[in-house]
């Protein structure tokens, strides 16, 4: 070869050089690396083929190459079986294989030159050149394609490792940004370097304005209710004592000033010669297990007392009538089975609202729609509440072009006996306990009033919670807090709604409206 084209191959090899330091994008570095090559060999064409890490050959640039001969060639290099040494086994068989295609495809016209392309001895592809002519190579070209060979291997892996780092970079964003849980990572000096947007929206700031801020200018505890703060966890020596992780439990003051319940846990990131890189602190909102432990301390405090009232009275009557040393007049002992009974019908009410409530929380409250007068059934249940009350008259008032809807006659008598039994329950006094209706384009409404005391404004937004009862009705009256639950429930379940009207000057009002039937 020339001199001055010698001086060309050395500046290959300088372009190579830079484009390890400069070049890191996979396929711009492949199509420049082939381009090179095509040049530094004087080929018409050529490909440049790259093994995978589980194994396996696809071609991963091209250069003058049909479209119908590189869908040919993809499937063949895929079959190449793979060894366990692929430098003596694969690089050859593909040189053999893309070799005898050459020679085929053009009728002996063309040859290959094949460049195996091995970094830190391991095989990253192979570069293969087509050229119309059989030029051999020189000791000192073989020398110089070698070193450009070797140069372009280490190129190729910079820019596979790069683009791996980029992916894992990016799956991490994705988990980050996708964790319902608020996270922070920190330097060793506890400056926040980044936080997810689930933190952002716990805490009520954007990113730019918490990172670069302290751990401690963040996380200031109002109450600490479980574990350690970080602060005196590392005074004791975490983590480089322990690398367990540390949990923390408490409420921590949010810039607007409000506490937020949570459940901090603190993990370490060690270098592998042991240093610490970074703390991650992920920040779970405990709010709703508050509430629940809330409900679940409420719940055995409710039950406990509503079952122990009508056993112990019902204990209480058998035991006096089984008492050898008196004899009862029949009106007493027909007063006590009447308690008795009472009591356990209330009990059989109760252990039956539980059974509804689980239903409802497992999403099995079933309905038996079919057509169902409300008029009708509104007269049926006042006239069975009548007998049960002489403080109250109850009266009936609906319109005569009332329309028959679709539900469940059951449920709907489940609703009307809690919205009767609460009126009269809740007006000890007595007075007139009003059941109406009203017909609207889309649904119907029915509203249940009495003239008792109503209901306090702060109670109207958790009347129908689940077990919660007004602190005045807790002391006057009877009941575990299902009722309403469990009547909107119903209510819900028809596509209906329930609200309380607070419109009414006298008396506690509540209405439900249930959709009418298309026409």
């Amino acid at each position: 070869m020339l001199p001055d084209y010698r001086v060309r191959q050395r500046d290959y090899l300088l372009e190579i050089a830079q484009a390890i330091t400069q070049e890191l994008d996979l396929d711009a570095l492949l199509k420049h690396i082939l381009r090179l090559s095509a040049e530094i060999m004087a080929g018409q064409a050529g490909l440049i083929a790259l093994r995978d890490e589980e194994g396996g050959w696809r071609i991963a640039a091209s250069h003058g190459i049909a479209v119908s001969l590189l869908s040919f060639l993809d499937p063949l290099l895929g079959a190449v079986p793979d060894h366990e040494d692929p430098a003596r086994f694969e690089l050859p068989e593909i040189s053999r294989m893309l070799q005898a295609l050459t020679r085929r495809a053009s009728h002996g016209l063309l040859t290959g030159v094949g460049l195996p392309l091995i970094a830190r001895n391991k095989v990253i592809g192979v570069i293969f050149i087509f050229r119309n002519y059989q030029g051999a190579f020189s000791t000192n070209d073989r020398k110089l394609l070698q070193s450009f060979a070797d140069q372009a291997a280490i190129a190729v892996q910079n820019a596979q490792l790069y683009t791996q780092v980029s992916q894992d970079k990016q799956r991490i964003d994705a988990l980050l940004d996708a964790a319902a849980d608020g996270i922070l990572v920190m330097s060793p000096a506890h400056v926040i370097t980044r936080c997810n947007p689930a933190f952002c929206r716990l805490w009520g700031q954007p990113p730019d304005e918490l990172v670069g801020q302290t751990h401690g200018q963040v996380i200031r505890w109002a109450k600490l209710e479980h574990g350690m703060t970080l602060e005196n966890a590392e005074a004791g020596g975490w983590p480089l004592s322990s690398t367990t992780s540390l949990y923390v439990e408490g409420d921590i003051i949010r810039p607007d000033g409000s506490n937020l319940p949570v459940g901090v846990t603190y993990a370490p990131l060690f270098s592998q010669n042991g240093s610490l890189l970074n703390l991650i602190a992920s920040v779970r909102d405990i709010s709703h297990f508050r509430k629940a432990e809330e409900l679940k301390s409420t719940f055995i405090s409710v039950i406990s007392h509503e079952l122990k009232t009508p056993v112990a009275l019902i204990k209480g009557y058998v035991s006096t009538l089984r008492r050898d040393d008196a004899t009862w007049d029949r009106a007493i002992v027909d007063d006590s089975l009447a308690v008795i009974e009472e009591e356990a019908d209330r009990l059989s009410e109760l252990i039956e609202n539980l059974l509804d409530a689980s239903r409802l929380e497992a999403g099995v409250l079933s309905l038996n729609a079919s057509d169902l007068s409300l008029p009708t059934l509104a007269k049926r249940m006042a006239e069975r509440f009548r007998t049960q009350t002489d403080k109250h008259a109850i009266t009936v008032d609906f319109p005569d072009d009332y329309p028959v809807i679709l539900a469940d006659e059951r449920r709907i008598s489940q609703v009307f006996y809690n919205l009767i039994s609460n009126a009269i329950k809740y007006s000890p006094e007595g007075g007139e306990i009003t059941i109406t209706g009203e017909v609207r384009r889309d649904d119907v409404v029915v509203c249940v009033r009495d003239e008792g005391p109503g209901i306090a404004t702060g109670d109207i937004p958790h009347i129908f919670d689940r077990f919660y009862r007004a602190e005045d009705a807790m002391r006057k009256t009877k009941g575990a807090g299902l009722g309403l639950y469990l009547t909107r429930a119903v209510i819900e379940a028809h596509k209906g709604s329930i609200w309380i009207d607070t419109c009414k000057a006298q008396g506690a009002c509540v209405c439900f409206s249930l959709p009418r039937p298309k026409e």
